[in-house]
């Protein structure tokens, strides 16, 4: 890979401040990758982020369950990244979205009546995570539509992809969705 003069300028610019922080005993988390911490005379310990890396895609009319999907996920043990929870001000929001599906270990695709049949992001990000998907082992669970309430399911993602439904109970959605997951990460651990 190539690094132009103004990216290694910027990347010691960050890893100056990253020194900095640690030398004055801060602990420093690199966004889903893992956590720098200050060791003794100025040694520094990286612990890597072992979580299962989730995104969690919706349209704004969705977004109550889509909160509810992330909590869930946060609270069994996943890395889960959403827009509203994971945005920062200033961000270059349409990069910042791409990169962390691409990085992403599953990608959940909430589908309803809305989101189907609107343009814009959400159509986007499922496009991108497709696309993702097919640079991935041909058995790998990535790409994971769910159902929030009865909808039709675009033709492309039913030709390809098992999706879920999360009704009429929420809970018996969630767990089928969190145990599909955790399976799968644990196959994947397995078989490196």
């Amino acid at each position: 890979m190539m690094v132009n003069a103004k990216e290694l300028t910027s990347a010691r610019r960050v890893a100056r401040m990253v020194k900095r922080c640690l030398d004055r005993g801060a602990v420093v988390e690199i966004d889903r990758f893992g956590t720098f911490v200050p060791k003794s005379a100025g040694e520094y310990e990286f612990s890597p982020s072992i979580a299962p890396r989730v995104f969690v895609a919706y349209v704004e009319e969705d977004l109550d369950s889509a909160q509810r999907i992330y909590t869930a996920l946060k609270d069994a043990g996943f890395d889960t990244w959403m827009d509203r929870q994971n945005l920062l001000p200033g961000q270059n929001w349409p990069r910042a979205i791409e990169r962390a599906i691409e990085i992403s270990d599953f990608f959940v695709a909430c589908l309803s009546p809305q989101s189907v049949c609107k343009r814009g992001t959400f159509q986007h990000e499922m496009r991108w995570a497709m696309d993702a998907a097919r640079r991935l082992p041909l058995d790998d669970v990535f790409f994971v539509p769910v159902r929030l309430t009865p909808c039709a399911v675009p033709r492309r993602i039913q030709q390809q992809w098992q999706y879920v439904d999360l009704f009429p109970r929420l809970d018996r959605g969630l767990s089928k969705l969190i145990a599909v997951m955790k399976k799968e990460w644990e196959r994947r651990r397995h078989s490196t």
